[in-house]
């Protein structure tokens, strides 16, 4: 069998001898991978010992790197963005792209919050009113709301809002008629104004005056009327009093389909447009080589080495020992590769740490901090004194 070649010294071209060839096509890929592979050759060994991997093994090995490095500041990127991205179009490539700072998740959590407080949110809600017969006290909502509605259709509801009460107690409160005879002489004297001139003197009443008699009217209804009130079980309606009039009436009521708050898509996620929903969607693809600075350049090619040292160890592992007259030569391949693993664990915890540092919540932190300190600074500043 034939002997494969080892290093000869120089590499060929690196386009079109990489595995995946994610940057073949970069001119700065084209220029450092040589470079790159003279440069391990000679920290391993070359030419003092044979160094026994081929080119594009080295280039192989610059490829991964590169890839690797990508991954982890992705991987940091879509944790320290996804809050902001989720629910966005899965279509736009945001590697190397500054990601503006949104409230919309949390805005769109909070909906659930509106749907149930009837102050907004997502849910359709549906208006409608069932005709009130005199004499009737009950009223099956499931039948008279839903069953044979074209607007909501079929399927369970949840009662929002049934309009069923007394007309407000202030209106009563600045009804001129209110006395007999009296006409706007008695709201002058609920507003405190009897014996005065209008347009002339006034006496200003503080606010809890007026609570106070609405209060009143409103206690009153109760107590000595036949407040308006209702009940639901089961969407069964029960109102009192019982409406008494020989014409029909209409009671209006609010609700939404069950279906439409429990759909855990939601309309936000409805369509065919793919959106971001967890880390594994995030559009982060690999980085442009050209684009990397040369901090990362540094990184990568320190990997680079760390994963060619690996790659050596395996080859020499191959046979412990070679056997050579009256003797016998150990290789290095367990070391290589222990010493590789190591070289790579301490490269990728360096690069979580500094990934940390300059996160969002850590720069912000770092910001508040420096803020802090300057204002202890200013606090020593002496203030100059004016005399006039």
């Amino acid at each position: 069998m034939a002997q494969e070649p080892i290093w000869p010294g120089s590499g060929s071209a690196a386009s079109g001898s990489t595995p995946f060839g994610f940057y073949d096509l970069e001119s700065d890929f084209q220029t450092d991978a040589p470079k790159f592979a003279s440069w391990c050759a000679k920290r391993l060994g070359y030419p003092i010992t044979a160094v026994e991997l081929q080119d594009t093994q080295f280039y192989a090995c610059l490829e991964e790197s590169i890839s690797e490095y990508s991954a982890q500041v992705n991987q940091f990127n879509i944790k320290d963005n996804l809050l902001s991205l989720k629910g966005n179009s899965t279509g736009s490539n945001l590697t190397h792209k500054r990601i503006k700072r949104t409230m919309s998740e949390q805005v769109y959590i909070t909906e659930q919050y509106g749907n149930e407080a009837s102050v907004g949110g997502t849910t359709p809600v549906y208006r409608d009113y069932i005709t009130l017969t005199s004499g009737s006290q009950d009223y099956d909502l499931n039948e008279l709301l839903v069953d044979g509605n074209e607007v909501s259709g079929s399927g369970p509801i949840e009662v929002k809002r049934v309009f069923y009460k007394s007309i407000p107690a202030i209106s009563r409160y600045f009804d001129p008629y209110a006395g007999t005879g009296q006409q706007t002489n008695n709201m002058l004297d609920a507003f405190g104004f009897g014996g005065s001139s209008p347009a002339i003197t006034f006496v200003l009443q503080p606010i809890y005056a007026d609570l106070l008699r609405v209060q009143a009217i409103e206690l009153n209804d109760q107590i000595r009327k036949s407040s308006y009130t209702f009940e639901i079980v089961n969407n069964k309606l029960r109102i009192f009093p019982t409406y008494e009039n020989s014409t029909p009436g209409k009671l209006w009521i609010e609700w939404i389909k069950t279906e439409d708050r429990d759909n855990a898509l939601g309309t936000r996620y409805s369509g065919s447009t793919d959106v971001i929903s967890d880390y594994s969607n995030a559009p982060y693809d690999n980085m442009k080589y050209n684009n990397i600075n040369d901090v990362g350049k540094q990184w990568i090619r320190k990997y680079g080495l760390a994963l060619s040292k690996e790659l050596l160890g395996i080859v020499r592992s191959k046979y412990g020992t070679i056997p050579i007259p009256n003797s016998e030569v150990s290789l290095d391949g367990d070391t290589l590769r222990a010493e590789a693993t190591a070289e790579k664990d301490q490269l990728i915890e360096q690069l979580r740490e500094m990934l940390d540092q300059t996160s969002n919540k850590a720069l912000m932190e770092a910001e508040r901090e420096s803020s802090d300190s300057l204002q202890e600074q200013l606090k020593k500043v002496p203030y100059p004194i004016y005399i006039g």
